[in-house]
């Protein structure tokens, strides 16, 4: 069961937006396909695995490893979120129907990941090629996905509030779906929302393809190991080995980041329980 894991590739989706939104709440429905009892505020960011099968019922279909990096929302980590943020094969971005500020933010959101840090310098270059921050349309090279949590409240909260398409998700020609992370039944089996998501994840598949490298940490299979317990990089990003799977510390203006996985166990020696926490130092 452990090689059969090992076999599988994977891709990963950044889950961004304000604080307080439901990321969390999200993506352990998306996960697990039941509510979150009780959800906290995520501190750094949290990652979550699961298995999506690509271009299901045709010759192509395959299975993958989606890796779900649910990033904390609060301003206080602003500053040092970016080392979460490369490399990365697509995007979900996540605001409250009843919160408008939330879903205008989204635009912000979508900038910081997309405008990175020059190496060595001050300059902030594109991610990607041809990203305008002014002007996101036409912009399709990643895959982006938009979700507008807490619908059960949408009535009692703004009576009079018609839900409609965000703007951000009409110019980067993305998706978007209305859910309640407290009904499992809002990404039912089926469902539209659930075809919409399972066709976004086929995307990120493909963009995935054709971006792989050596180089890029989703070209890295799970049974890829450390020759030592802890080496030092040119990047300042560190590697350690615990318990034989290897994990990255990044390393960020004296602050140090455990970076980590969480996915679906196959069996003996397949860790299931595993996050990634700011670390102070």
């Amino acid at each position: 069961m452990a090689n059969y894991a090992n076999a599988i590739s994977k891709v990963k989706i950044l889950v961004v937006g304000d604080s307080g939104v439901g990321k969390t709440s999200l993506v352990h429905l998306i996960c697990h396909g039941c509510a979150l009892g009780n959800s906290s505020w995520t501190i750094g960011c949290s990652v979550e695995v699961k298995v999506h099968e690509y271009r299901e019922g045709t010759p192509s279909q395959r299975q993958y490893f989606i890796e779900l990096w649910d990033v904390g929302g609060s301003n206080s980590h602003k500053n040092a979120r970016h080392v979460f943020y490369n490399p990365v094969h697509g995007i979900i971005l996540v605001h409250d129907l009843t919160n408008r500020k939330s879903q205008l933010n989204l635009r912000q959101w979508l900038s910081e990941i997309l405008i990175r840090e020059g190496g060595g310098s001050r300059s902030r270059l594109p991610l990607v090629e041809g990203f305008d921050a002014e002007q996101f349309g036409g912009f399709t090279q990643l895959p982006v996905f938009v979700v507008g949590t807490k619908q059960d409240l949408v009535a009692e909260v703004r009576p009079s509030l018609r839900v409609r398409s965000s703007t951000i998700a009409d110019e980067c020609a993305a998706d978007e779906i209305s859910v309640n992370t407290h009904d499992q039944r809002s990404l039912a089996p089926g469902s539209s929302n659930a075809v919409k998501l399972s066709r976004f994840f086929d995307k990120v598949i493909e963009r995935q393809q054709t971006t792989t490298s050596r180089t890029d940490l989703g070209g890295i299979s799970y049974n890829e190991k450390e020759p030592s317990m802890f080496r030092r990089n040119k990047s300042g990003s560190s590697f350690i080995n615990i318990d034989g799977d290897c994990h990255r510390i990044m390393r960020n203006n004296d602050k140090y980041f455990r970076v980590t996985r969480r996915w679906p166990s196959f069996g003996a020696g397949t860790p299931s329980s595993l996050e990634l926490l700011f670390c102070a130092p």
